[in-house]
């Protein structure tokens, strides 16, 4: 590599990086500042290489170099770090035309190679895709003809897995899109992504990172694939979600009416007598499209056989918990957050606490357990032990949730109606 004009400060070579060619000096250390010859130099922070030969500034390999080096442009990728959740990146991966695969560890046993991996960042503009282990990533806009192209995309990769966060929404339309598609897709919290890209030491947060870390989340952990709720499904969530708004909305309304001047009064009763009326008509066609249903209409009345259950807990169930009767009372309990967490550290016992799970499913189910344990003679048994014990009667409420929560869930596995004496404790 002869000697250019105005080139880059020198740094020394990494190990193993480059074979040094007997004929060739090896590359002189750094001294203090002065221009040297060398392919690897630093540039704004970033190592990058670059080979010249003595007729043109084509990039071509040293003499030394075992295996040819594809075509280099002007910038480079940083050396990727151990510690970074990217993994440890190949020295001979560049940014430019080509690129080889990212080095993977023979070692880790969680990473298959031989499958393929995407992640895919969703924004209301835009959706970023990565793909692992391949590192391949693009940018398609988030409407009806980017969704299309991408999922022509992601369908030519023929992924294992497909990993999207929930975004409030903004999510539904390309997970739709690849769920008629037959792809394998999966809607993750993204506060266990978070977590995972700081465990691996990513810090930095951008739309390419989130989606990288999202192929990776889905190759390191590989998260179970879940079938998609149907569209009757979907609807039926949907007009359960618009009828809490508007529960909402009519609180904070009779809320207000209660200290509002005489000059608004009408305005706010209005709005009152409208929303009631809404909430109505909701009703009537929840229960139209329930009854519409013959499968829906045989769950709806297994659940509502059980004292304390109404419309609300079993319509809620159906939308809101499809995987209720296929998981077992622990696992049932985890997702929807009433089952006890540990938090204990040598001598020190803290107190178990619950919190996460689907939120919707927690609240119906709250309100079904207050009315439980007044005439369900088993949770009603349940609770006045608890308390009896000395427990808070909202941890012994909370606690009465979850037997609710776990008969529920047999009687959906066997479909068996509520047995009183199938259910009380010895």
């Amino acid at each position: 590599s002869a000697h250019k004009k105005g080139g880059r400060t020198p740094v020394r070579f990494a190990q193993g990086m480059l074979q040094s060619a007997s004929t060739e000096p090896p590359c002189p250390p750094y001294q203090g500042g002065k221009n040297l010859s060398s392919p690897l130099y630093l540039r704004k922070g970033v190592y990058c290489m670059r080979f010249y030969s003595s007729s043109s500034r084509t990039a071509r390999p040293p003499s030394g170099l075992a295996s040819p080096i594809i075509s280099l442009e002007r910038s480079a990728r940083p050396l990727g770090s151990p510690h970074s959740c990217l993994g440890q990146m190949n020295p001979y991966q560049w940014q430019g035309r080509a690129s080889l695969e990212r080095h993977t560890n023979p070692k880790e046993p969680c990473m298959n190679t031989s499958h393929t991996y995407v992640g895919i960042d969703v924004a209301k503009a835009k959706l970023d895709v990565a793909s692992e282990p391949l590192g391949l990533t693009t940018t398609t806009p988030n409407t009806e003809a980017g969704i299309h192209t991408l999922v022509a995309q992601v369908q030519a990769l023929a992924p294992e897995r497909i990993v999207v966060e929930a975004t409030g929404g903004y999510e539904l339309p390309v997970v739709g899109a690849l769920v008629e598609a037959g792809l394998p897709v999966i809607v993750v919290n993204p506060r266990q992504v978070r977590a995972f890209a700081k465990a691996t030491g990513q810090l930095a947060k951008t739309d390419t990172l989130d989606a990288q870390v999202l192929a990776l989340f889905a190759a390191r952990v590989q998260p179970p694939v879940r079938p998609r709720p149907d569209a009757a499904t979907t609807a039926l969530a949907a007009l359960l979600a618009r009828r809490r708004q508007l529960l909402e909305m009519l609180t904070a309304e009779r809320h207000r009416l209660s200290k509002a001047p005489a000059a608004i009064r009408p305005s706010i009763q209005a709005h009152i007598a409208w929303l009631t009326q809404q909430v109505t008509t909701l009703d009537d066609d929840l229960t139209t499209r329930i009854r519409q249903s013959p499968v829906w209409q045989a769950q709806a009345d297994l659940l509502q056989s059980v004292p304390g259950v109404g419309p609300v807990l079993s319509r809620t169930l159906m939308a809101e918990l499809a995987e209720l009767g296929t998981l077992t009372r622990r696992q049932i309990a985890a997702l929807v957050g009433v089952a006890p967490l540990n938090r204990d550290s040598g001598t020190f016992r803290g107190p178990r606490t619950c919190w996460g799970g689907r939120a919707p499913v927690r609240t119906a189910l709250y309100m079904a357990t207050l009315v439980a344990t007044r005439c369900n003679p088993v949770i009603r048994h349940t609770y006045q032990t608890l308390c009896a014990r000395g427990k808070k009667r909202k941890v012994a409420l909370v606690a009465c949730m979850r037997k609710l929560l776990t008969i529920l869930n047999a009687m959906l596995k066997h479909r068996t109606f509520w047995q009183e004496q199938l259910h009380v404790t010895p």
